[in-house]
């Protein structure tokens, strides 16, 4: 697996060695609005309550590997997990301001809308409850006062694809948005277009697979000119594989994030190459380093954010990952 220069960020590897070690030393110790609790496991019950919330859209499999993870933390620390979601904005700040009110002991949460999500952020610093983000809001969790952040630097992941897709010739790729207002999918794209000037974006409505299938087959059939199309999450990859085949397009298909399905069509060279964040790794991260944050003090990045990508995903190494994906971890 080949791991991008994180450019003087803290690398995941030792953010996890760091967290390994503070953890042997601290031993004693879908639809909108679901919510499920992961109970107190292998070490016992610590006797926090942590609240995960997130912008997950109700049918993205990317969701169910960011729970996975996070309620192994759970397991792993004894760690009563509460995770809740909502696509909309305005409705995920509700549910932090919830967590707030029911007076957990840390929130974990993604920031992929900053300023919506500010007041609520606000609201959980006021009561002393710390915070930290994941995912999404890399560029903004400083400003908004999470104490911590795990995920990957999307501008960089955007720019490792689009140095990959120059190389190739690519002149004219098509960078698929699935979600309006997103800062993490906007970055993506905008590090595409740093690379590889011709880049077009184009905005589908993510909830709707079939409008996703018959937008870009109108694209493709529009312009034969777009010779590679950049899905920024893998159920948009298998929709644009579909696409592609009505529309008989030859363009090149890359992808970020992966699923049992991408991973396969990576193994049947169907798709070139996935950029993965690793979600599994940063619900882990989150709720961990939250326990280690009320249980020790521990900052776990030393004031940087932790980065759990980009990793690439490729017909090098996908036999040894594909696996993986199946066990809802990759």
């Amino acid at each position: 697996m080949t791991l991008v220069s994180p450019r003087k960020l803290v690398a995941v590897g030792a953010a996890a060695a760091a967290i390994a070690l503070a953890l042997s030393a601290c031993s004693g110790g879908g639809a909108p609005k679901q919510t499920a609790a992961a109970d107190s496991g292998g070490n016992g019950n610590s006797g926090y309550k942590i609240a995960m919330i997130t912008h997950e859209t109700p049918g993205d499999t990317f969701w169910d590997k960011i729970r996975a993870g996070a309620e192994q933390a759970a397991k792993d620390t004894g760690v009563k997990l509460t995770y809740s979601n909502d696509p909309q904005a305005d409705k995920q700040a509700q549910l932090i301001q919830t967590a707030v009110d029911s007076k957990v002991d840390g929130i974990a949460t993604t920031l992929v809308t900053p300023d919506a999500l500010a007041g609520s952020v606000k609201a959980a610093q006021a009561a002393g409850i710390p915070l930290v983000g994941f995912n999404s809001g890399i560029d903004q969790y400083k400003q908004l006062g999470a104490l911590m952040y795990f995920g990957s630097d999307e501008n960089l992941a955007g720019n490792t694809v689009g140095e990959k897709l120059a190389s190739e010739g690519v002149k004219h790729p098509l960078c698929v948005i699935q979600a309006a207002g997103s800062v993490a999918l906007e970055a993506r794209c905008a590090g595409v277009k740093d690379k590889v000037s011709g880049t077009e974006n184009i905005q589908v409505n993510g909830a709707d697979d079939s409008s996703v299938v018959s937008s870009l087959q109108a694209k493709l059939a529009q312009d034969s000119s777009i010779d590679a199309i950049v899905t920024l999450g893998a159920p948009i990859a298998m929709d644009a594989l579909k696409a592609m085949s009505q529309a008989s397009s030859k363009a090149k298909l890359v992808t970020f994030d992966l699923n049992e399905q991408a991973a396969q069509a990576i193994k049947d060279g169907k798709i070139e190459f996935s950029v993965d964040q690793q979600p599994y790794v940063q619900g882990y991260m989150a709720v961990t380093a939250l326990y280690l944050y009320i249980k020790n003090g521990n900052d776990i990045g030393g004031g940087g954010p932790v980065l759990t990508g980009p990793s690439i995903v490729d017909k090098n190494n996908i036999d040894k990952i594909l696996p993986f994906t199946k066990n809802n971890t990759r």
